[in-house]
């Protein structure tokens, strides 16, 4: 049988949720995600219905690639990610999108829409005090996931089955040396080179991996966060599990080019402020330098992580727009490394190979 248009699809459900007088008015495509769903914003009209709600159309596995590559699911979930985690962190009271309504079977979920003005863009031309005060409000919503969300353990959601372990680790790092470093165009590592980094890599891994996990969103920054009616909203949470606290805190901080507008001093207060907020919150009290050594050390991963993965949004899902992202990522990993005295000895390897770490 043949599948309905889209809009025909919405048109219907709209009506079934909002009424019959309701009328889809447009139906516009929205700038997409890494990942292969596809947004678009509905303009309605009705008397019961919002003026506008966001279409999320469902295409492909609703899992991160490396949970399909390492079977970290023996059967695939009973339910969507998307819908599970949304369910929990609903409950938490994070302010994420109200679920309007949900077709798993037709690819269709509509959404609350949050506007178009995420964090990043939102705090351009802001003071740098008023950055500070509206990345506060990013790290409490962090800090309701965190720490609310791991006190509230669910065997039922799905984010407390998967974590980030040393297979995961190791399956990021060699997801840079393999899509970073050895398939990009004109790229060529030396055996000697590979065998140095991977077992640096090893280490950093053993090290993360030994630390206390807590829930984690897993892509914590500034364009997932959405900034609507003085709050900071939190999307794309699916892919949420189990990590180090410091984990999500370096993606809010450290992230594409995160540090043109976050400047090392205020990163230092945030950070204070994010370990105050946990000690209120009464979690067990950490050693700052402690908590710093693992803070650089998932900046670091997560640096290394996201140049493999915009390499290969690029050269195998033909998405060159990420790219874009990947001097400022190089010059902050530099900085990164030279933050963590025993990974020094990477940088003159790494900047061989990338210009803007020289």
């Amino acid at each position: 049988m043949t599948k309905k248009p889209l809009e025909e699809i919405v048109a219907d459900k709209i009506q079934a949720l909002f009424g019959n007088h309701t009328r889809l008015l447009s139906l516009s495509p929205l700038a997409g995600d890494a990942s292969s769903r596809r947004y678009y914003r509905a303009l309605l009209d009705g008397p019961r219905a919002p003026r506008s709600a966001i279409i999320m159309e469902l295409q492909g596995s609703s899992l991160p690639l490396s949970s399909e590559e390492l079977a970290i699911f023996h059967e695939p979930p009973k339910e969507l990610p998307f819908l599970n985690l949304h369910r929990f962190l609903n409950r938490l009271g994070v302010r994420i999108p109200a679920l309007y309504g949900h077709w798993v079977e037709e690819g269709i979920l509509l959404l609350e829409d949050l506007g178009d003005r995420c964090l990043w863009d939102f705090v351009q031309s802001l003071s740098p005090a008023e950055i500070i005060r509206w990345y506060e409000k990013a790290i409490d919503q962090l800090l309701l996931i965190q720490v609310a969300g791991t006190r509230a353990k669910d065997d039922s959601c799905v984010a407390f089955k998967q974590r980030f372990d040393f297979r995961l680790y190791m399956w990021e790092f060699d997801h840079f040396l393999e899509y970073g470093l050895e398939k990009r165009p004109g790229g060529k590592i030396s055996s000697a080179e590979r065998e140095l980094l991977a077992r640096s890599f090893e280490d950093i891994s053993r090290r993360l991996e030994s630390q206390p996990p807590c829930l984690n969103h897993r892509d914590y920054h500034s364009w997932n966060l959405m900034v609507l009616n003085g709050e900071v909203a939190v999307i794309d949470f699916q892919d949420a599990l189990l990590a180090p606290p410091q984990y999500d805190l370096a993606s809010l901080l450290n992230d594409r080019e995160t540090d043109r507008i976050i400047r090392p001093d205020m990163e230092d207060r945030l950070i204070r402020y994010y370990l105050q907020r946990r000690d209120e919150a009464g979690e067990k009290r950490v050693h700052r330098d402690d908590f710093l050594d693992i803070y650089i050390l998932s900046a670091v991963q997560r640096d290394l992580k996201v140049v493999g993965r915009f390499h290969y949004l690029d050269l195998i899902k033909g998405k060159p727009g990420y790219k874009k992202y990947l001097p400022p990522t190089l010059k902050r990993l530099k900085r990164n490394l030279l933050r963590a005295p025993h990974l020094e000895k990477l940088v003159p390897i790494l900047a061989s190979h990338f210009e803007e770490m020289r």
